[in-house]
């Protein structure tokens, strides 16, 4: 076409014809008979401009699926206690679930923990909620077995009578929630809880509490960011 290129323009794709000038290119629309004249330092930042575009589009890449549980946690570690005649024990859950305002709560655990034989047969337990402080002590739990370690002791922790069930709250923790077992969910190994009575640590020094990735490396709380003003009609009455 004699030096021209011949090309499309705009979302409707009119015919476009470009001649190479000296500073730049001519540009004539054929169907407005519009004619633009486009220096070279322009068309340069336009191919910068999509290139960028191009590789923010592109940033995403594919993560291994069986890392896809490390981008979501549903809550803090926490301790969960249970009591069979006068053998207490303390299991550590990485991830307790809230499954809505009243408390209902869950976690997963099986055979393969030794509480998991005492909240069959009690259907009760306490959730206990440890600050950051207590976490090289909570992973230390979770690392051993309450079928031959009287986990209390080797911990020095302290525990407190609880006000409806027998297992026993953990004086160190933050909080502590007393809780029933309401349903149990063999397929998925899933402990459905309600929680039947609350306790907090008016003078805790800390409220943080940390939560755990999945690698072995965990989160500590941070900034609190309050948008309840945004959330008004949302919130329960008492929250």
């Amino acid at each position: 076409m004699n030096g021209r290129n011949r090309s499309s323009f705009g979302h409707q794709r009119q015919p476009v014809f470009c001649l190479p000038l000296e500073d730049g290119l001519l540009v004539f629309i054929e169907d407005t008979g519009e004619v633009y004249h486009a220096n070279y330092l322009w068309i340069w930042y336009m191919l910068l401009a999509v290139q960028a575009f191009t590789c923010q589009s592109s940033r995403m890449k594919e993560l291994p699926l069986a890392k896809a549980f490390m981008l979501i946690e549903p809550g803090p570690v926490t301790l969960v206690t249970t009591a069979v005649g006068r053998k207490k024990n303390i299991m550590t859950i990485s991830w307790t679930l809230v499954m809505d305002f009243t408390p209902k709560l869950g976690f997963v655990t099986g055979a393969w923990n030794h509480s998991f034989h005492a909240l069959m047969q009690t259907k009760e337990c306490v959730i206990a909620i440890p600050s950051v402080d207590m976490a090289e002590t909570v992973v230390g739990i979770g690392t051993c077995s309450g079928a031959d370690t009287d986990k209390l002791r080797k911990f020095g922790l302290t525990p407190a009578k609880a006000k409806v069930v027998k297992a026993p709250l953990i004086a160190e923790c933050i909080a502590n929630i007393e809780c029933r077992v309401i349903d149990y969910v063999k397929k998925h190994d899933l402990f459905v809880l309600e929680g039947v009575r609350a306790w907090i640590d008016p003078d805790s020094h800390t409220r943080r509490t940390f939560h755990a990735i999945g690698d072995g490396t965990f989160v500590a709380d941070g900034r609190k960011i309050n948008l309840r003003p945004l959330m008004a009609d949302k919130i329960p009455p008492g929250v």
